[in-house]
């Protein structure tokens, strides 16, 4: 397989890019997730279609760590190097940028759970003006964005 693209800057990958977050990651991973089947069923589609999939280094930690705890470090390794090594995989490095637009999201959404991880999500997709995102979490629905299905 190809190596990702790893990016430390911020920048547009265009309309046919598609967030990834923890809980789609996780879902795919674990069968025994209760959105592993539609998990599986979008990823294939957004494989199938080349669609662009953009996911944060903190994703990454937040994947690695309950990854770790749940199944061990193998599992965990395993993890980040199935994601890594996927051609259509984009991995965005938070920047500064990011970070001040997540401060201005947790603002935003105060009185609601957010975490500084999905708060940097929201930066990205807006940054790479995505089409939308893979996730099982209400955070991003109730920032306004909208998740990604296939047409």
């Amino acid at each position: 397989m190809r190596k990702t693209e790893v990016r430390s800057i911020g920048g547009g990958a265009g309309r046919g890019s598609v967030y990834v977050d923890t809980s789609a990651w996780i879902a795919f991973f674990s069968a025994r997730d209760q959105n592993h089947a539609d998990a599986e069923r979008l990823f294939r589609e957004a494989i199938d279609r080349k669609v662009r999939l953009i996911t944060t280094n903190l994703v990454l930690a937040e994947i690695h760590r309950l990854i770790l705890h749940r199944a061990g470090a193998d599992a965990a390794r395993f993890a980040l190097d199935r994601i890594e090594s996927g051609a259509l995989v984009t991995i965005e490095f938070a920047t500064g940028t990011h970070h001040v637009a997540a401060r201005s999201w947790l603002d935003k959404l105060k009185g609601h759970p957010v975490t500084y991880a999905d708060a940097v999500g929201f930066a990205v997709i807006e940054d790479f003006r995505c089409t939308g995102y893979l996730s099982f979490d209400s955070d991003f629905l109730r920032a306004g964005f909208r998740p990604w299905a296939p047409r």
